[in-house]
């Protein structure tokens, strides 16, 4: 079926890309692309996920972190009677 679409410029200068890195026409790819866009999201590839990470320093001198959980424990008591004792 022929139709007049109206592309975003960035959209077709990809299209136009992909069409011309694969060797295929410019239809081709504008139809694969559509079926993927309205296939069930079970059915579209998955890209990868990547998570990208940061540095957060080493252990500041004097700090225990064997005992973290431990620390952890006693902080989140003294928030629970911190906030026991503004309710009064």
């Amino acid at each position: 079926m022929r139709t007049t679409l109206t592309l975003d410029d960035t959209l077709a200068k990809e299209l136009k890309r992909r069409a011309a890195e694969e060797g295929r026409p410019f239809k081709d790819v504008v139809n694969q692309a559509l079926a993927r866009g309205l296939s069930p999201p079970s059915h579209r590839p998955r890209e990868p996920f990547t998570q990208r990470t940061y540095s957060l320093g080493g252990v500041q001198e004097g700090v225990d972190v064997t005992k973290a959980l431990q620390l952890a424990a006693v902080l989140e008591d003294e928030e629970w009677a911190r906030k026991l004792r503004l309710r009064k």
